[in-house]
């Protein structure tokens, strides 16, 4: 029987999508009769972990960064040995110290990209104030440099590495990693859609009123300061616009402080973090999904809009040219470009015909990425190495 040792960063009852990912692969393993372990951090000891069909060991996420990280490398000290694949689903906090005991064992060591660490940090430290393809071109000194130089040398010992686009492919490739290595496997979408009218929807998040849904982590390259900061412009294509901002992160009172300074307390609303029944909700509440973003490795956001039977306006970056198609299945603008993002909202809301084609576009979009499909392709990798 094989077997195949999870290493996660967060897991159920987590949220997030590395959480729910990992739980739905664990149970698909087990459903192929493959042996399951998944090693994460955790903040709830609470949770019942007999429910599940495969064993989860959980490290106190509470404590100090290098002493979490050094039990759970003690952890995997005593776990590795019993599994044949390690596959880490990030770089960092998982992928480090499974990498190293990995190799300690000779075990066969897999890891999930879904970004560039490195970058992520320089820029919520402010020591990065460039978009990730010219980073990518930059001399990277300090700790900064240290996290990429430790990325490059993770994914170049791996013995392979799944990436959800070819555009992280082209990222990962550029560290110096061979492309015989680098697999790509499309994130699937598994978001179940509110049965709930557009009236209903409203009532019961209380925003009434047109609204411009947007959604993802709360940092600086995700544009949410251009969606609030174009939003007066935008009431003049019309008044009963409302933007929604779901999400939580560290950009999260800058933009509060930006919606009280524009006196936009009743138009333009942050509700924070919501879980997938919640955020189905204020999908069926929407008329369209706006994500002007930066970077996106491949948005899941896009596809839920998507699968929710939500036009779609977003920017010509990363992974986003592989899911929209320009005028087909929703709008490319160029990322926090004033003019672009308001012709589209105009172009869209003037046209009632182009928002159902695509709705209608996007749904058969939304097929090509299916949940399963992505199972049954990491199942095969898993299995495969």
């Amino acid at each position: 029987m094989k077997k195949i040792l999870i290493t996660t960063g967060i897991f159920p009852p987590d949220i997030g999508g590395p959480a729910s990912y990992g739980e739905k692969l664990a149970n698909f393993l087990c459903e192929k009769g493959i042996e399951v372990c998944v090693l994460t951090y955790s903040r709830n000891f609470k949770i019942d972990n007999s429910k599940y069909r495969f064993k989860v060991i959980r490290v106190w996420g509470g404590w100090p960064i290098w002493v979490k990280h050094f039990i759970f490398g003690l952890k995997l000290l005593s776990i590795v040995p019993k599994y044949d694949t390690v596959y880490s689903l990030n770089i960092w906090s998982a992928g480090f110290p499974s990498l190293m005991v990995s190799k300690i064992f000779k075990k066969k060591f897999i890891v999930k990209i879904v970004g560039d660490y490195a970058w992520e940090v320089g820029v919520g430290k402010g020591k990065v104030s460039v978009l990730i393809d010219d980073f990518q071109r930059l001399s990277k000194k300090g700790w900064i440099g240290i996290l990429y130089k430790l990325q490059k040398l993770i994914c170049i010992r791996a013995d392979t590495i799944i990436v959800p686009s070819e555009y992280l492919k082209k990222i990962v490739i550029g560290w110096g990693v061979s492309e015989d290595k680098v697999e790509v496997i499309y994130n699937g979408v598994d978001f179940d859609v509110s049965e709930l009218t557009k009236e209903e929807a409203r009532r019961k998040i209380g925003i009434f009123g047109h609204i411009i849904l947007t959604s993802g982590r709360l940092v600086s390259w995700k544009g949410f300061r251009m969606m609030i900061k174009i939003m007066p412009r935008v009431f003049e294509i019309n008044q009963a616009f409302r933007l929604v901002i779901v999400g939580d992160g560290p950009d999260r009172k800058n933009l509060e402080s930006m919606v009280k300074n524009l006196g936009l307390e009743r138009k333009v609303f942050l509700v924070g973090k919501k879980s997938k029944v919640d955020l189905a909700t204020y999908m069926a509440a929407a008329e369209m999904f706006v994500l002007d973003t930066g970077y996106e490795g491949f948005s899941h956001q896009i596809l839920e809009a998507m699968s929710a039977s939500i036009p779609v306006i977003t920017t010509a970056v990363g992974g986003n040219k592989e899911i929209v198609e320009q005028g087909e299945n929703g709008f490319l603008v160029k990322y926090n470009d004033e003019f672009n993002l308001l012709e589209a909202i105009k172009t869209l809301w003037q046209n009632p015909d182009l928002r159902e084609e695509f709705v209608s576009k996007g749904l058969k979009t939304v097929d090509k990425f299916s949940f399963d499909k992505m199972l049954k392709e990491t199942i095969k990798t898993l299995t495969n190495v």
